[in-house]
């Protein structure tokens, strides 16, 4: 293992997060203030408690779960697609190290980047609610891995966009409807009875079910299912991803 080369992509990937620090840590205080008034003040008046849970509260470990996700993806996806944007992943990729070295620095410093700004939204959201995480550890996991897999869910799509409109594409038009739709800021129970059936097919639910479970002791799905949903995520994107640098689709050309 080429530590160095590990320590250095993360290290040049970390730069050019705390460039923009201000903007990243303003915009989600901001827009998490936002979610709270919209949400939490014109909705949380017409519903006081969901599953024996304040609304404002409520609705937390769904808007961790909407931003860490999104963060996830769009910084590992920028930070592998910019090297092939200016032709550097040829000197990348000609450079004593694997595949693994190459994740291992970008995934992981998306994945810091997402968990930073996940942390952030927690605080701010302990201005609005009172927070009672009856499940830190298993709170701290589930964030750990969620910001993991969706980085490297992200670099696959940075790998696979052929300009930055792709970047955006997957991000705004699949993972952000699955999650307002994935019970961040409702319970599935509150649904008619098939479209809890449909739901069950969405992804997302097991993820922010798990995330939430981890506050309240509660969820929609079982946590074994959680757990063993975003295990199978993280295992499919690593399979991919070593598949792409084991044939060199769309970096190698």
């Amino acid at each position: 293992m080429n530590l160095t080369a590990v320590r250095a992509i993360y290290t040049f990937e970390m730069a050019r997060f705390f460039r923009t620090l201000l903007q990243s840590f303003i915009s989600p205080v901001i827009s998490t203030s936002l979610y709270f008034v919209v949400f939490g003040a014109a909705i949380g008046s017409r519903i006081d408690q969901v599953e024996g849970v304040s609304y404002g509260a409520f609705i937390v470990p769904g808007l961790i779960m909407l931003t860490v996700m999104t963060q996830g993806i769009s910084n590992a996806s920028f930070g592998i697609y910019f090297p092939k944007f200016i032709g550097t992943i040829f000197e990348l990729l000609s450079a004593p190290v694997n595949f693994l070295e190459i994740v291992l620095g970008y995934v992981g410093a998306a994945a810091t980047k997402a968990l930073f700004i996940g942390i952030v939204i927690l605080g701010t959201s302990a201005f609005f609610v009172d927070l009672n995480i009856q499940h830190p550890l298993a709170m701290v996991a589930f964030l750990l891995l969620t910001c993991v897999s969706f980085a490297l869910f992200g670099f696959i799509i940075g790998i696979w966009a052929k300009n930055f409109e792709q970047l955006q594409l997957i991000p705004l038009l699949i993972i952000t409807p699955l999650v307002f739709l994935g019970g961040s800021f409702y319970s599935i129970s509150m649904l008619p009875p098939v479209w809890q059936t449909i739901t069950m097919f969405n992804p997302v639910v097991y993820l922010i079910s798990g995330f939430r479970w981890s506050f309240f002791g509660q969820a929609d799905v079982a946590i074994g299912f959680s757990l063993f949903a975003i295990g199978l995520f993280t295992a499919i994107c690593i399979g991919i991803i070593w598949l792409i640098f084991k044939t060199g689709w769309r970096i190698r050309s």
